[in-house]
């Protein structure tokens, strides 16, 4: 299963499960699941290939919506849900699938369609770097500042750096053979009928007026907000502002 954090203890309300997106982990959703946490189980979990969970020979949604799944059967058989951009896929995928196993779903800045940009750049440049040489996260971040990648990302990669162990705590071979499958969405003949929150960052162009008829076609009940001055990464850039989107929506 899954490696997950968890912050809180089980209430009357359903657990909230939280997946993150590419290159992220569980750490990554520290302040927010715990500040979640004061009226609910929250659990954070690595995805597959990512943190402390399992390295797989396969990196596709349904395999990580059943991962999901799992995890929400062994804490009840019922969960909301939020996912960010991989991890909103994944959530998606699991809604659709699994719909007897999500009471409420908030994608957070990613639609249920394929994107034609990739993330294989930021593979390559911290698969660039000798990790022999490393002491300090503080010389990954300089090495990848001098790759072009923004501040932001330099701290957000290197929360999944193990720097004593000289490796990275991400399946970055297979997450690079896999990127076409991450990029994509899968073609599922299916609806959820369930409440669900898009969650965009107002800066973002990850979710666009076009791909509404789609999102509606997977997700009738489909409701949208966006976080004025944040991006892509809006959880991180605009922290309280997104939990209080998400806690409005999931207390309705």
């Amino acid at each position: 299963m899954l490696t997950s954090i968890s912050h809180g203890t089980a209430t009357d309300l359903p657990p909230l499960v939280i997946a993150h997106g590419l290159y992220g982990s569980a750490r990554n959703w520290g302040v927010i699941a715990k500040r979640l946490s004061d009226t609910r189980h929250v659990i954070a979990v690595d995805m597959r290939n990512h943190g402390n969970s399992p390295w797989t020979a396969v990196h596709d949604y349904p395999s990580m919506a059943d991962d999901l799944a799992e995890v929400i059967q062994h804490h009840g058989g019922v969960a909301d849900v939020v996912g960010h951009s991989m991890g909103g896929k994944a959530s998606m995928v699991l809604a659709l699938q699994h719909p007897q196993l999500v009471r409420k779903l908030t994608v957070a800045d990613i639609a249920p369609v394929p994107y034609g940009h990739s993330q294989i750049q930021f593979i390559k440049a911290m698969q660039s770097i000798d990790l022999n040489e490393i002491e300090r996260r503080s010389d990954v971040e300089t090495l990848l500042a001098e790759q072009g990648v923004e501040k932001a990302l330099q701290s957000f990669f290197t929360q999944s750096l193990d720097v004593p162990g000289k490796k990275w705590r991400l399946n970055l071979d297979l997450l690079g053979a896999e990127m076409p499958k991450i990029m994509s969405f899968p073609d599922l003949a299916t609806q959820w009928e369930g409440p669900t929150l898009f969650l965009s960052g107002g800066n973002s162009d990850y979710v666009l007026p076009e791909h509404r008829a789609t999102i509606r076609g997977y997700f009738p009940k489909a409701k949208f907000a966006k976080i004025p001055g944040a991006g892509h990464w809006l959880h991180a850039e605009k922290p309280r502002e997104f939990e209080a989107a998400t806690r409005a929506f999931l207390d309705a």
